[in-house]
């Protein structure tokens, strides 16, 4: 089982490191792009947003709101190997297409045993779209994995380091 678990964890991890790689050309244009104009596009694509004025940097920051969706263990996990890896499969399909289409921004597992098995923050104007979302998932569909979905403020554009 820990075996399975470690491979698991290792392949999850190196299509998140896949997902998550960001080319320059993109991270130029988001950088170039004028505070205004970001505004106005999640304005229009119904975000709650708001500035916050950094007095150090003498900046202002975009916050938006996002939502995390905690992926919990689910009540049906006792599927047999074969069934448990087709699902792992169609899980991070989904996951894959909701970054490739703008939906999630960033996903992972955690590396312990506690119910929480992992995370996906959905950059979508709304809970119920999020929720719609998460819910498509095939492991939440059966019953393996199970969501709980909070709301999140964040700087719009910090990437992770």
């Amino acid at each position: 089982m820990v075996i399975i678990k470690m491979t698991l964890l290792s392949i999850i991890l190196f299509v998140s490191l896949i997902a998550c790689k960001t080319e320059t050309n993109d991270l130029v244009e988001v950088i170039e792009k004028p505070a205004k104009e970001q505004k106005e596009e999640l304005l229009a694509k119904e975000f709650k947003i708001f500035d916050y004025i950094d007095e150090e940097a003498q900046d202002t920051l975009i916050i938006q709101k996002y939502f995390i969706a905690f992926l919990k263990s689910g009540p049906n996990r006792s599927q047999p190997k074969e069934v448990a890896n087709e699902l792992q499969e169609k899980h991070m399909e989904h996951l894959g297409k909701m970054y490739e289409l703008g939906y999630a921004d960033i996903s992972g597992p955690f590396d312990d045993d506690s119910d929480i098995q992992g995370i996906t923050i959905y950059n979508v104007p709304t809970l119920k779209m999020a929720d719609s979302l998460a819910n498509a998932d095939p492991m939440v569909k059966t019953g393996r994995l199970l969501i709980e979905l909070y709301p999140w403020w964040a700087a719009k554009g910090f990437l992770l380091r």
